[in-house]
């Protein structure tokens, strides 16, 4: 049995698609995920990038494309009524679940459902204490704990070399993106490939961008 960490953050569409998807993807395969929060927020300022959705033009081509990844793929799926929004209380609920920085798959899927299929506003106050209600939580979501879990939880995730998500991470390589997913059930399965050249050496060679600070 192979064990998988998956970095999500709910603010990330590519995070729910992923996380619905997972169980189709991996069928008939032996592993088990610990599903680890993350801010994606940090993610990208620590590698000197936008989101998605900063960039305006990427911004329409993503909602798009997550509504279309959707239907293609079978999972119910509606934006939420303003997007990007603030996801750390989301963040906070889903770890006061746990004693540790991993949350169940049960916790998770409610969070992201709340945020992916309701289509209202996330960061309503009286949706987020419904949330609150639902999830059974082990520790104050406000609590110096949960923020410094989180904390904790990102920068790991930053020195492992994630750098957005949803990453899924097994014997320390990364698998990254909601299209990821078919490459990581190719390793899974023991393909060949994943231990020759192909993948060892794609990265090793000198890079002729210059920093644009320069």
């Amino acid at each position: 049995m192979k064990h998988l960490t998956c970095h999500l953050d709910f603010i990330s569409p590519y995070a729910y698609l992923a996380f619905e998807h997972l169980p189709q993807a991996l069928e008939g395969l032996s592993y088990s995920v610990a599903y680890r929060p993350v801010l994606l927020g940090a993610l990208l300022k620590h590698h000197g990038q936008l989101g998605p959705a900063e960039i305006p033009a990427k911004r329409s081509w993503t909602y798009r494309h997550v509504l279309w990844l959707g239907q293609a793929h079978g999972i119910p799926i509606r934006m939420p009524a303003t997007h990007p929004y603030n996801p750390l209380p989301h963040l906070r609920l889903a770890l006061a679940t746990s004693a540790d920085g991993d949350i169940s798959r049960q916790v998770a899927e409610t969070v992201f459902r709340d945020v992916w299929r309701s289509g209202e506003e996330p960061g309503d106050a009286t949706r987020l204490a419904a949330l609150a209600a639902a999830l059974r939580q082990q520790r104050d979501a406000s609590g110096d704990a949960v923020k410094s879990q989180l904390k904790a939880n990102t920068d790991d995730a930053i020195a492992r070399g994630v750098f957005g998500v949803p990453a899924f991470e097994v014997d320390g390589r990364l698998f990254w993106g909601f299209d990821g997913l078919a490459m990581l059930r190719a390793y899974l399965r023991g393909e060949a490939w994943f231990d020759g050249p192909d993948w060892a050496a794609a990265d090793q060679r000198p890079s002729l961008l210059r920093s644009s600070n320069k």
